[in-house]
């Protein structure tokens, strides 16, 4: 299945593509994929016939390759997937996150991917009935926790740095 979805961020290209940059090696991106993917398993256990018993697999791989940039742009490709027992019940998630320029005073965050619903011709069908709406919903949440983190007001006498809010947890290597 296909999913894209993009925000505004109220930043100029030339602000808002170093800190993006430095979300990824300081591993914001890795967090900010994370609670987005998190917020979208909790609403699947919502609705699906788990009740609030907590699903085994909430536990998620994020991996990014290099950025790429290009004159009024830069590419990152990122992969989600679920890890643990239960890892087969979610989607691998295959996408490029990228922020183009888009005006003077500010540009534009998206993501394009595609993603194969677990459980073959069911899970292709729970996709069509309610999972695309949640795919979707957590790709929102995903682009609202960057576009939040590249436009927080910047720390005094560090320019170009993100504010650490979080744990940064470690990227794998070579992604």
């Amino acid at each position: 299945m296909f999913v894209s979805e993009d925000a505004t961020v109220a930043l100029p290209f030339s602000q808002a593509s170093p800190r993006l940059v430095n979300l990824v090696s300081g591993g914001g991106l890795a967090e900010a994929s994370r609670a987005a993917y998190d917020d979208g398993v909790t609403a699947l256990i919502r609705i699906g016939p788990w009740g609030s018993a907590p699903l085994p697999a909430k536990l998620v791989r994020v991996r990014f390759l290099e950025p790429r940039h290009t004159s009024g742009s830069v590419r990152i490709g990122l992969r989600w997937e679920a890890t643990g027992p239960a890892s087969g019940l979610f989607p691998v998630l295959d996408a490029d996150l990228t922020l183009a320029s888009s005006g003077v005073h500010d540009c534009r965050l998206a993501l394009s991917g595609t993603y194969r619903p677990p459980l073959g011709r069911l899970g292709e069908e729970l996709d069509r009935a309610v999972l695309g709406r949640v795919a979707a919903a957590t790709i929102r949440a995903l682009l609202g926790n960057v576009t939040g983190a590249l436009t927080r007001p910047e720390p005094r006498g560090q320019q170009g740095a993100i504010p650490n809010t979080t744990a940064q947890p470690a990227v794998e290597p070579g992604s």
